[in-house]
């Protein structure tokens, strides 16, 4: 199916200023629209020109933005095999000579070297400003900027209202007519949902209410010296993805790494994913006990999740309470993390149970994460000692009770 002409299209071409800003909600086409546009642009220059389009990190824009581009060109027939530089920094080179290319935030002599013409930061608010203005100066002709608005960043207090050169508008699901009917229900089913429809379904600024883990830290990429403490699996197949994520220990806090994030695996291909891992045990959702017993059977040291009453909130609380990085490279552990919410009734009230939406990674994280620090919990275990656990039994005073101490079982 082609890319069509849509409401929000028009609305990105009709932009003119330098600095064109594109906020809006779910499924409002603002990355696809800002590509359309900047993919026309390149196909009619006259005079080849350089467009960078920019995000957080590499592993974001490949199954992001660059991933949108290459489905666009594919399905134009635009695309040539022999125009796509697929090393780093990834380049399309089109007929006019005009040139698109991917690289990453993250990347200081990208982001403070050579001039552009075009440039588009992809999801802006997760950018630092210092990024955004280095980049900025070093473009010749327009910035665009998109960005679901979940909170306030510098676009609003250091751009929006301090330069005469800004374009800003806001796109909504209406905006997009190729969006499926299907999507149109699913997000409507939240408008009862105040805050959360503020910002997805209205894409106004807003604070998404029921927002269930906070302040874990995103790093480049998983230390040297961080110990494998093995792994967690929530399984999907033909609606959900199948999540598998590694599990580290570093410092006093844990380093979440994802390995698997797909739809219509088998568990023979789950289990070839898993040996192809360093090992370490692995702790599976226990609602599909034949699956985890088949996946076994191939050699993977598995076994399924403890649940029972209140096991889903409590397991919540036990890794919030924990220091929690996550690598770049985990690029849908990130996306669930940023929108993983608690439930909100019918008048707006949030419950204390999550919605099951973005929560395939977050499940698998929780799997292993409850079970490692349960078995912290239990190895310190307090007792009175007794006379055998003495090589030598300590003096003890007439009339003075022993002191209670805690011993690391091994």
């Amino acid at each position: 199916m082609l890319y069509s002409t849509t409401t929000a299209t028009k609305k990105v071409a009709r932009l003119k200023k330098r600095i064109r800003a594109v906020q809006g909600g779910s499924s409002a086409s603002k990355t696809v629209s800002i590509l359309l546009y900047l993919i026309a642009r390149a196909q009619t220059d006259e005079t080849p020109t350089l467009t960078s389009i920019v995000s957080e990190s590499l592993p974001h824009l490949k199954q992001g933005a660059m991933l949108d581009f290459l489905n666009i060109m594919q399905t134009h027939d635009y695309f040539e095999d022999a125009r796509w530089y697929k090393s780093h920094p990834s380049t399309y080179t089109f007929e006019t000579g005009s040139k698109i290319e991917f690289f990453s935030i993250g990347e200081p002599k990208k982001v403070r070297g050579p001039r552009r013409d075009r440039l588009f930061i992809n999801e802006a608010n997760n950018t630092p400003f210092e990024s955004f203005e280095q980049l900025e100066i070093r473009t010749n002709e327009l910035v665009y900027l998109d960005w679901n608005p979940t909170n306030e960043f510098w676009f609003y207090t250091d751009v929006k209202d301090k330069r005469d050169d800004v374009d800003h508008i806001t796109l909504t699901y209406k905006d997009n007519e190729a969006l499926g009917e299907s999507i149109v229900q699913s997000l409507e089913q939240r408008m009862n949902r105040k805050e959360w429809w503020k910002v997805y379904g209205l894409g106004q600024l807003g604070e998404v209410e029921g927002k269930i883990y906070t302040d874990w830290q995103i790093i480049d990429d998983l230390p040297v010296m961080a110990e494998l403490k093995g792994y967690g699996m929530d399984f999907g197949y033909s609606n959900d993805p199948t999540s598998i994520i590694a599990i580290y220990y570093l410092d006093g806090g844990y380093i979440i790494d994802e390995k698997l994030y797909m739809k219509g695996l088998s568990n023979k291909q789950l289990a070839d994913t898993l040996l192809a891992l360093p090992t370490g045990l692995v702790i599976a959702d226990s609602a599909e006990p034949k699956s985890i017993d088949e996946i076994r059977s191939y050699g993977i040291n598995i076994i399924g999740a403890e649940k029972g009453k209140d096991s889903v909130t409590h397991g919540i609380q036990l890794v919030q309470d924990q220091k929690i990085s996550v690598t770049a490279r985990s690029v849908n552990v990130i996306k669930e993390y940023r929108n993983y919410l608690w439930k909100v009734d019918k008048d707006g009230r949030v419950l204390n149970e999550p919605e099951h939406q973005w929560s395939h990674s977050m499940d698998a994280i929780r799997y292993r994460m409850s079970s490692l620090l349960k078995e912290k919990e239990r190895k310190a275990v307090t007792y009175y000692p007794k006379r055998h656990d003495y090589i030598s039994p300590p003096v003890i005073k007439q009339d003075e009770k022993p002191q209670a101490f805690t011993r690391y079982i091994k």
